[in-house]
């Protein structure tokens, strides 16, 4: 079995990219429209930017181009991309990690409001 925590932790945008294509193909724009929509516009990617994480995420083999096409498609699209099984996981281990991190934060004493003893 592969260690997928070596891609770990991973950072906001590259999550963000992994979930736009956790449930569905997309091309590079609607990935860009899902992020700015899931995150309520808090993880900025531009163009640039987004076209480096996406070759970074298809050589580790988390994402591959598809070449799969809807009848309604938009024909100026360009590839379509989608998560691969290796992509699956690391967004398995990336989820397992937040999980464990909320229940640390959650087993956190309060501190009393008039500052520490």
């Amino acid at each position: 079995m592969e260690d997928f925590n070596q891609f770990l932790p991973l950072s906001p945008a590259i999550l963000h990219i992994l979930l736009a294509l956790s449930s569905e193909e997309r091309h590079g724009y609607g990935i860009m429209q899902a992020v700015r929509e899931r995150s309520g516009g808090q993880v900025p990617l531009r163009t640039g930017s987004f076209y480096r994480h996406l070759a970074q995420l298809i050589a580790e083999g988390v994402v591959a181009e598809t070449t799969a096409r809807r009848a309604d498609d938009d024909p100026r699209r360009g590839t379509y991309y989608r998560l691969t099984a290796a992509g699956h996981r690391v967004l398995a281990a990336e989820r397992r990690r937040l999980a464990e991190l909320v229940a640390v934060i959650d087993g956190l004493r309060p501190v009393s409001r008039r500052g520490p003893a």
